[in-house]
């Protein structure tokens, strides 16, 4: 029995429903193998061909509106937390589930490191215009 002699706890309202925390979302795991590649600006697309994410007994209901967002439209890390209102970091290991099971993909943006320089394409255009 609680405090309150009724066997509830007092650590949330009778507004919030029932409360799972993060970590056994995830299995306890923080981490996942496509961890690494998990920064928030990376689009997660699901997989061309993915089976039904709710006939497999693995995935949990988190897992399965990943997916369901993401065959709506590409979606952004970010874009996944927010929309699910969960932690980033438990995003990014249902992420890297879904991508072990092969039902989503990850891309990222081409970091503005790897542009090229915009002096560049200004020769080029140039040089084209000179032809």
């Amino acid at each position: 029995m609680s405090a309150d002699g009724q066997g509830r706890n007092h650590w949330f309202d009778d507004e919030a429903g029932p409360v799972v925390r993060p970590y056994a979302m995830t299995r306890g795991r923080t981490t996942s193998p496509a961890q690494h590649r998990l920064d928030l600006i990376a689009v997660v697309v699901t997989e061309p061909g993915a089976g039904d994410p709710e006939t497999d007994p693995a995935l949990s209901p988190e897992h399965v509106e990943i997916v369901g967002l993401c065959r709506r439209s590409p979606q952004s890390v970010a874009e996944l937390a927010a929309g699910l209102d969960l932690p980033t970091g438990v995003v990014r290991v249902l992420i890297g589930d879904l991508v072990h099971a092969e039902l989503v993909h990850v891309t990222r943006p081409v970091p503005p490191a790897d542009l090229p320089d915009e002096s560049i394409l200004r020769d080029v255009i140039n040089g084209l215009r000179a032809l």
